[in-house]
């Protein structure tokens, strides 16, 4: 047994009779840190497994009951420099269980285990020279435009609108466990979507029966890797179930989960209420990222901007933003305290789009991407937003109104119809893109901005060195050095430049 590394027992036993899902078989793993029970699963020819995600290097004690019983000692020996165990939320970011801080690069293949081999292998090839290290991608497959192909394998026994899902194809299993090894061993997450609405096989209409049948044994399986999150749906707001079905499916995922693996929803148009305590961080869809910062304000919890549309060029408006702006709104989230996923649909003869299928990809983003992912991956620790958040009365007091001028102004009228917290942003004041990690460095970003001139209000007790940053041709070049307060810096007046501020080392 290796810390952070699934663990495995494997024993032959008569195969179940009618349901091969809740198997009477459960494991204790106890040591001086931790006792986690774990149910084990039915694998097809009378073999059973169950699996463990252990998180201490300690010794386990190891009691397996019900139609198997068995007895063990097994010490844990400590984490390989590479294995860091799994990811968390630690207030507004992410954190592998080791303390190592994890920044969130992503992209989307909703169809990725539902293609031939050849195909998935070309993916795979792909991701490893790509810079991302979190990827989206079904359970169940997907019909839609550029992605009406039949897989070959289905989660479970049946056929359309009558799956048995007693009953697992455990071929189905192996193929989805191997490719979620693999992306592993690449040390890329799976955030792994439970249902969505894209459907002609009958998965988007499972009853709650069959629901809780889906759930039991993918945990069963899947719940002790430690590179899994959990995306309840791609848009859950357009599968037919209504929100109390959802909670339940919530409340269901995180209750058989006893590691506590990240968790969300992503919606079309109605957020999830991520306040919610099963809720880990924020997965949203949103066209324009001027402000996401407002919902980390809210919710206090990391934001995954998992769909901001696609580098491409189909005729769908959200898949045709060019390569400029994919990696502006990757900017400019980072520069809010968030994080982005990355998308693409390049039409072509085989139609065979990234964000769909896989293959390869044709965009001008991902090496931008490389780019950005190595700046923030240099930092001391995660940056959070630091700009001015702006509530009403921080613009009334602004505005130097007097009470009675206030409650006359056509501002006072229109702030407040809205929430408060609100009020920054429908009348982008606060649309700006600075965020810092604790007085060690600033990012500012200017997005579309063609100004000539940077402005930067550094801490006075630090001295700081600053850089300019074309973020499209990827340089960085020292522009001023050992300042601190209020500093003006030349910009070359075009887009996509940015200032980042380094504090310099006490001699």
């Amino acid at each position: 047994m290796k810390q952070y590394e699934v663990f495995e027992l494997h024993y032959c036993a008569e195969k179940p009779a009618v349901d091969y899902v809740h198997v009477n078989l459960k494991a204790t793993f106890r040591c001086v840190s931790e006792e986690v029970i774990v149910k084990g699963f039915y694998t097809g020819q009378n073999h059973y497994c169950i699996r463990f995600y252990p998180r201490y290097a300690e010794t386990y004690e190891i009691l397996v009951e019900g139609l198997i019983t068995d007895k063990r000692i097994v010490k844990c020996e400590k984490a390989d420099e590479q294995h860091h165990g799994m990811v968390h939320s630690v207030e507004t970011h992410f954190e592998y269980e080791d303390g190592t801080y994890y920044y969130p690069f992503g992209t989307t293949v909703y169809g990725l285990v539902h293609q031939g081999k050849e195909l998935i292998d070309q993916t795979m090839k792909t991701l490893k020279e790509a810079p991302f290290n979190k990827i989206r991608f079904c359970v169940f497959p997907k019909s839609y435009t550029y992605n009406h192909n039949d897989p070959e394998l289905y989660a479970f026994e049946g056929s359309v609108d009558h799956w048995n899902t007693k009953r697992p194809c455990f071929a189905f299993w192996d193929h989805l466990e191997k490719r979620i090894k693999e992306l592993g061993e690449m040390e890329i997450q799976c955030d792994l979507i439970l249902f969505h609405a894209y459907d002609r096989w009958g998965f988007s209409r499972l009853s709650e029966e069959q629901i809780e049948d889906y759930l039991e044994y993918l945990e069963r399986r899947l719940v002790a890797y430690p590179n899994i999150w959990w995306s309840l749906a791609n848009e859950y707001d357009i599968v037919d179930y209504d929100i109390s079905q959802w909670e339940r499916i919530e409340e269901m995922t995180a209750g058989k989960d006893p590691y506590r693996h990240l968790l969300s929803n992503h919606q079309m148009a109605m957020p999830w209420d991520f306040s919610r305590p099963n809720v880990t961080h924020i997965s949203t869809q949103i066209k324009n990222v001027d402000n996401v910062k407002m919902d980390i304000i809210r919710f206090q919890k990391p934001l995954m901007v998992d769909e901001c549309r696609y580098e491409g060029n189909i005729h769908l408006e959200w898949g045709n933003i060019s390569g400029f702006e994919m990696v502006n709104r990757f900017w400019k989230i980072i520069a809010q305290g968030g994080y982005c996923t990355h998308g693409e649909t390049f039409l072509n003869p085989d139609e065979i789009l990234w964000w769909s299928k896989g293959g390869v990809l044709r965009g001008t983003s991902p090496k931008r991407i490389s780019f950005l992912r190595d700046l923030v991956e240099s930092f001391p620790g995660p940056l959070s937003y630091c700009g001015e958040y702006l509530t009403v009365e921080k613009i009334r007091h602004m505005l130097k109104r007097t009470d009675d001028e206030w409650k006359k102004s056509f501002e006072y009228r229109y702030l407040t119809r809205v929430k408060p917290e609100y009020a920054a942003e429908l009348t982008n004041i606060c649309a700006d893109y600075i965020a810092g990690y604790k007085e060690e460095v600033f990012l500012k970003y200017f997005e579309r901005q063609c100004t000539v001139e940077g402005i930067l209000d550094l801490p006075e007790a630090h001295r700081y060195d600053i850089e300019l940053i074309d973020i499209w041709e990827m340089t960085r070049k020292t522009v001023r050095e050992n300042v601190s307060g209020h500093v003006v810096v030349n910009l070359p007046g075009k887009e996509g430049m940015a200032l980042l501020a380094t504090r310099r080392k006490s001699i």
